[in-house]
């Protein structure tokens, strides 16, 4: 996920650092700007999709309309993530189309269980947050190891670990069943945003 801010704190280029981080073994771009005006949003989206491989994924974080705009654009973008105070999930798929990736963030059984009876066709959820993180201001409380591994096992979606997601949590995410991880700071504030996804990757695949 990125972070603007974060990488502009540590002296990169936001787009570079996607750069770096695609080379380095990331597989998904989620695209968060949130207090980006939406012509200024558009373009960060434009200018990633742009020089990210076609394996790689880009989701657009909350903004369905800037998701729609680059679109029509010709712009490859794979789908949108939303948060449950976001569009409801069912007027966001029919927006979409049944084409797009559509990801829902979910931090109770209430709201996996939810998302599980939705028509809307939810292809993953992102449940957390795993720890206190800085980078989002309304996070629910922290879930813990714990907490994710109970709500993983009880998710009928592919679940993605978020949420001040460091290295270390990686093999313990994995062995609970998550099926990613979603990092902001452990990429966009690293000195080197490519060793720093190497070294999330190795993590990882430390578990099988």
């Amino acid at each position: 996920m990125t972070d603007s801010r974060l990488a502009s704190a540590a002296g990169h280029d936001l787009v570079e650092v996607v750069r770096a981080a695609v080379e380095g073994g990331v597989t998904a771009v989620q695209v968060r700007e949130k207090s980006a005006p939406g012509a200024d949003f558009l373009d960060v989206v434009c200018r990633i999709a742009e020089i990210v491989p076609d394996h790689v994924a880009v989701i657009v974080n909350d903004r369905v309309d800037v998701f729609l705009a680059a679109r029509a654009a010709g712009v490859r973008v794979a789908g949108v993530h939303v948060g449950q105070s976001d569009l409801p999930v069912d007027a966001v798929r029919t927006i979409i189309g049944t084409d797009a990736v559509l990801g829902l963030s979910a931090s109770t059984e209430d709201e996996l269980r939810d998302a599980a009876s939705s028509p809307a066709l939810i292809d993953y959820v992102g449940i957390g947050a795993l720890h206190a993180t800085a980078t989002k201001q309304d996070a629910p409380t922290p879930l813990g190891h714990e907490g994710f591994a109970r709500l993983v096992e009880g998710s009928e979606r592919p679940a993605v670990a978020i949420g001040g997601v460091t290295r270390a949590d990686l093999p313990g995410l994995r062995a609970a069943g998550a099926a990613g991880a979603a990092v902001v700071s452990a990429i966009c504030s690293a000195p080197d945003p490519a060793d720093a996804a190497r070294e999330l990757r190795a993590a990882w695949e430390s578990v099988r």
